[in-house]
């Protein structure tokens, strides 16, 4: 039994989030089903498999195909809505335990209380200079 990769459920809450389609300004293959995109991104980022390596028999679009859909939806800020959108969803419901979240400085700016940066750096030039003469 193969398992989807993108059930139902879960693409009824991403396709209002996508963008519109433009327009087509050559000819040539008609756009590929935003679904099976979807599908073939989903692939990609749990398999680790190159961009050039995805099965096009197997989802219908070429892997360079699913990058360019991925870059387009990043910055139409789909995944950020998306999650909002899932959050809002466990919150009604109750699902999200706040008590055991975690912050990390790479994902949040840290205060600005520490000494300023020009300050520190005269700090290591006396280090260096006293290094220096003794």
């Amino acid at each position: 039994m193969v398992r989807e990769l993108v059930p139902y459920a879960f693409w009824q809450r991403v396709a209002p989030l996508l963008p519109p389609p433009r327009p087509k300004k050559k000819l040539g293959l008609p756009r590929a089903d935003d679904r099976a995109a979807l599908e073939a991104i989903v692939f990609a980022l749990r398999s680790g498999i190159p961009w050039e390596m995805l099965p096009r028999k197997q989802f219908g679009l070429s892997g360079m195909t699913a990058w360019r859909r991925l870059k387009e939806w990043t910055r139409a800020d789909v995944w950020e809505q998306l999650q909002a959108r899932l959050l809002d969803g466990l919150g009604l419901r109750g699902k999200v335990d706040l008590s055991r979240a975690s912050i990390d400085s790479s994902s949040v700016r840290a205060s600005k209380r520490g000494p300023p940066r020009v300050q520190a750096r005269r700090m290591e030039r006396r280090r260096v200079a006293s290094i220096i003469i003794s």
